[in-house]
């Protein structure tokens, strides 16, 4: 049987990787830091995970704790402390144990055809991407687009109580991709347990344009959604670049206004055209009509 280590279990994307690897009938350690709060812990436990706290300063601690895995799974969410510290510090403690692969906290947008600088959290990433490899550890990146969840939130892509949708630039038909948490808590799962899984993996459980977007909610409420451009894209990346520069305490917070606007902008200037979907037969994805059901349900 194999065992998988998942580090950043506690998290909301973390707990249903563990669950799907739990189902593949997999040995799951869950590293979780020293102080993490006790109830975090029981209900990793209830999964069937084993949780194990480990001090991720120490590369030897981290490294005693991954012996006998075949993959680390990182779930971690943060900024550079985070993503480019602490995971540099899980891969060493891998690689010092003898693991043999290592999926990153890639779940986003595949960065990797966007210009640096667009995007903070991405360009964090980026840097650690750059790092790992250089590093002698097998590598798989999950790039999921954005969650599928943003859509019930009132963001100007979608407004529910408004009743209307926005987009930039001339971009009324621009696909964009979505994923569910649980869709891309499966696929990662398969990933994993896949010895021979791809250097970088793109997925979306539905393309969805504003127009479509639109269609999909009239055929569902029967009612119309207003469909409106909000800027041009030149204009939208000054806004982002003002709005940074006007909160520099942003820079500390994982979710500033303006990297909000950051990932928007991301979602119209790159998108996923080589789908790795049909990867694994056995796993099945959330259409764009399921998925707009549960929000105007």
């Amino acid at each position: 049987m194999k065992k998988i280590i998942v580090v950043g279990g506690t998290g909301n994307l973390g707990k249903r990787i563990i669950k799907e690897l739990i189902k593949r009938d997999v040995t799951v350690c869950a590293l979780v830091r020293s102080y993490t709060d006790t109830e975090k812990i029981m209900a990793l436990e209830k999964t069937g995970a084993k949780v194990e706290k480990v001090d991720f300063n120490s590369i030897e601690a981290i490294s005693k704790a991954s012996r006998g895995a075949t993959c680390l799974v990182s779930a971690l969410a943060g900024l550079g402390d985070v993503i480019e510290g602490l995971q540099s510090n899980i891969v060493e403690g891998a690689i010092r144990a003898g693991v043999p692969r290592f999926i990153p906290s890639d779940f986003c947008t595949d960065y990797n055809h966007l210009v640096p600088g667009e995007n903070r959290n991405f360009d964090l990433r980026r840097n650690f991407k750059n790092f790992i490899d250089t590093r002698p550890i097998q590598v798989s990146s999950v790039f999921n687009g954005a969650f599928a969840d943003i859509l019930r939130y009132n963001t100007p892509l979608l407004n529910l109580k408004e009743k209307s949708i926005g987009y930039w630039g001339n971009k009324a038909d621009w696909k964009m991709d979505f994923t569910t948490m649980d869709d891309t808590a499966a696929f990662t799962a398969e990933v994993a347990l896949d010895d021979a899984a791809p250097r970088d993996l793109q997925i979306a459980s539905f393309q969805v344009s504003p127009n479509s977007l639109r269609h999909d909610l009239k055929q569902i409420t029967g009612e119309e959604y207003r469909l409106h451009q909000l800027s041009d894209l030149e204009e939208f990346s000054r806004f982002i670049k003002e709005q940074r520069a006007q909160y520099p305490a942003g820079e500390q917070e994982l979710y500033a206004k303006w990297q909000q606007g950051q990932y928007m902008y991301s979602m119209f200037s790159t998108q996923h055209t080589q789908l790795s979907n049909g990867l694994y037969q056995n796993l099945t994805w959330t259409s764009s009509l399921g998925f707009i059901q549960t929000l105007v349900k």
